[in-house]
């Protein structure tokens, strides 16, 4: 059985399996992100009405129920895509704000043993 020196050891650790651990979280972070806020399916029925909210057209020609019916749509559908846009843009932002922490958390990841060697410089420094 052939055994690797234990400094090796950490810096496979340190820089290939733990780095690959911390990419894979990310992206489940990230699709958690899309499936919470729906931003697919919201995107694929953004001018869709509000809680599927219609009004049916009269069957006979009467103008005013005919245009009751074509207003009460039209709001719907407007109600229905603002409140979408509104639930996408939160996603989105949400969505960015988890790229930019997720990189600075696998950025940090790569400086922790910098940190740590000036961590150790310096206190001995202050020490002697």
């Amino acid at each position: 059985m052939i055994t690797e020196n234990i400094f090796f050891q950490w810096l496979a650790w340190q820089f290939f399996d733990v780095p690959r651990g911390i990419l894979g979280a990310w992206k489940n972070f990230l699709k958690f992100g899309l499936n919470y806020f729906s931003i697919p399916f919201l995107l694929k029925t953004l001018f869709s009405p509000w809680r599927r909210y219609l009004w049916v057209y009269p069957k006979g020609f009467d103008l005013g129920k005919y245009f009751e019916a074509l207003a009460s749509n039209l709001i719907s559908r407007i109600l229905g895509m603002i409140s979408r846009v509104f639930l996408i843009i939160i996603g989105l932002l949400f969505e960015i704000f988890l790229i930019f922490i997720g990189f600075f958390i696998f950025l940090g990841w790569f400086l922790l043993p910098i940190f740590l060697i000036l961590g150790l410089y310096h206190g001995f420094r202050i020490i002697l």
